[in-house]
């Protein structure tokens, strides 16, 4: 369900523009909107691939927590080479299976996931489903590497996403500060932190003048660097 809510209703879902979801997913922006919004090529509209968990009311594209952790799973389906059709096929069945709006991005399509294929491939007879959905291990290898990077509560709700890898030491929390990325070990946002870094003149300076360790800090910009890299989409 998406929600029309003021600001601080958002706390534990989390609020993401598409520039910013881009940033951290490394899917370019135009493309989240176009998901999110549905697109229109010559005379037909294609839908969105599922309703976004925000709406602010005011006619823009808005991402919550688990739109970016299903984003993240979608692309990495058609980095595969599933078409981006056959995703929403994907997509339909398995929230119909799960009755998750976002199953994607719970950790019972990692274990449900095979079947919803199977399911797929008895309408589409895409060849490459067929592969997927008869090969466990071809479903796990795209799907663990992303599940190991988050933590899940009841009923595979995720919680956490480290999106460097949980030893870059920067989590994405709906519940802290709208979803933006923490550092771990200080609780700041790892976005102050790199720009104290640059403000002070270094992260030993940084450290002092946010009483936050010098490990904090230089995770803080290995990550915000991580982050401005040119993206390979």
């Amino acid at each position: 369900m998406n929600l029309l809510l003021p600001q601080k209703s958002l706390v534990g879902i989390g609020l993401y523009t598409p520039a910013e979801a881009a940033r951290l997913s490394d899917v370019p922006a135009s493309r989240l909107v176009r998901w999110l919004k549905g697109h229109r090529i010559g005379a037909r509209f294609y839908e969105p691939l599922w309703r976004p968990q925000v709406d602010l009311g005011d006619g823009s594209t808005h991402l919550g927590f688990r739109d970016l952790l299903q984003v993240k799973m979608a692309d990495a389906f058609i980095g595969w080479g599933l078409p981006p059709q056959r995703v929403r096929l994907v997509i339909e069945r398995a929230r119909e299976w799960l009755g998750d709006e976002h199953p994607l991005a719970t950790n019972r399509f990692k274990t449900d996931g095979r079947t919803i294929f199977m399911e797929v491939v008895e309408d589409s007879g895409d060849a490459r489903l067929i592969d997927l959905a008869r090969n466990q291990w071809t479903m796990r290898d795209i799907v663990a590497p992303f599940m190991k990077q988050v933590d899940f509560g009841d009923g595979g709700v995720p919680l956490r996403w480290w999106p460097a890898g949980r030893s870059g030491g920067v989590f994405l929390d709906p519940s802290h500060s709208f979803g933006q990325p923490i550092e771990a070990d200080s609780h700041v946002p790892a976005a102050i932190l790199a720009a104290a870094s640059l403000a002070e003149g270094s992260v030993e300076a940084a450290a002092r003048a946010w009483g936050v360790k010098v490990s904090s800090v230089r995770r803080a910009v290995a990550f915000e660097q991580i982050l401005d890299q040119p993206s390979a989409a």
